[in-house]
């Protein structure tokens, strides 16, 4: 019968295992500019809330409404450029409301 040494069954899983961790691509999030305007306010709303690439190094989070939001947050109109759209009206991003004090 064929033993294997235990050295080499160490290599193998060893080498396993930074296949599994590095080999692998990453998960990339949805970039606007490879969607349509409509795809990209689609995903949008299905999803709720969506952190989505717009550049090359940039991201945005993106809501569909207010619940997506934190109780001193309001909604402004947020805008990303897609495959058909310079400025798609994607959806909305939350915004921090401050108060002044008096």
């Amino acid at each position: 019968m064929f033993k294997t040494p235990a050295k080499t069954i160490r290599a193998v899983v060893a080498s396993a295992a930074v296949l599994l961790l590095f080999g692998l691509p990453a998960q990339a999030r949805p970039d606007t500019r490879t969607m349509t305007c409509a795809q990209a306010q689609d995903l949008v709303k299905r999803s709720g809330a969506i952190v989505l690439s717009t550049g090359q190094y940039t991201y945005s989070r993106f809501v569909a409404d207010r619940r997506y939001c934190g109780h001193y947050e309001i909604l402004r109109p947020s805008y990303a450029p897609t495959r058909d759209t310079a400025q798609c009206p994607v959806a909305y991003y939350c915004e921090r409301v401050v108060r002044p004090r008096n």
